[in-house]
């Protein structure tokens, strides 16, 4: 499927776990795109390839995203697709967290897809198939343990998709929202890694999925795809589950 041909994507996180496999399969499907991330990653160094571009950025500094946003231009000429995955979870209940942490989240979480869209945005205006997909979760929706300050982030994620369509539907921009549910990615394994029993804390995890096991990064990816895509032009304020039912099924 040729679906990206003759697009350009911008991916934030897009050095690992969900963004990583976002950036391949868009590149596989026809799309240039630009990864960014804070830090490179390794193939960068020494891996050649038109299509891609990996860009040091971090979306928490206006500046550094102002810059990326002029260097992909200036690479690719456009920027039909927008991915707002960048993103850092917390852990604890609502007396857990200290006012750092909460602006730390929030200003990752939110704010920065306030600012790369902000960034992004005349050029999405210039595209004939603008799409923006930002990465939510289910903790958006579903009231989990020990997730107060992430969830509180996702639940504006979450509101800021919707108003975000609302504003810009009739500018031809889509805008869309992925919500995963516990998926493998590297920060799940740093969480499990902390844990007393690490296998208990992962059979727990998969427990809560009705499925019974994590969502892959590819899956969220595929995803990720679909609402990006030319093919889903109808398909705007949407909050698409990749939860494994963790939301919709009470199978208990």
């Amino acid at each position: 499927m040729n679906d990206f041909d003759g697009l350009v994507a911008v991916v934030t996180g897009g050095a690992s776990g969900i963004g990583a496999a976002t950036v391949d399969l868009l590149l596989t499907r026809g799309a240039q795109v630009a990864s960014l991330d804070r830090a490179l990653p390794e193939r960068a160094a020494g891996t050649a390839d038109s299509s891609r571009l990996d860009l040091a950025c971090d979306v928490t500094e206006d500046a550094t995203v102002q810059a990326a946003i002029e260097r992909v231009l200036a690479e690719f000429g456009a920027i039909d697709i927008l991915v707002n995955n960048a993103g850092i979870g917390a852990v604890g209940d609502i007396a857990a967290n200290d006012d750092a942490e909460w602006h730390r989240v929030f200003d990752v979480n939110v704010v920065g897809i306030a600012r790369m869209t902000r960034a992004a945005l005349p050029a999405l205006r210039r595209s004939a198939h603008a799409s923006i997909v930002n990465t939510c979760s289910v903790v958006a929706t579903v009231g989990v343990p020990q997730r107060v300050v992430y969830g509180a982030s996702k639940g504006a994620v979450a509101a800021l998709t919707l108003a975000m369509a609302a504003d810009h539907v009739r500018e031809g921009i889509r805008v869309n929202a992925v919500n995963p549910g516990t998926a493998d990615t590297p920060w799940v394994g740093r969480l499990l890694d902390r844990a007393v029993d690490r296998e208990a804390a992962a059979a727990a995890l998969r427990a809560r999925q009705p499925m019974g096991r994590l969502v892959s990064a590819s899956e969220v990816a595929n995803a990720i795809a679909y609402l990006a895509s030319p093919l889903s032009s109808s398909t705007t304020g949407t909050l698409l589950a990749v939860d494994g039912g963790m939301d919709g099924l009470r199978i208990g």
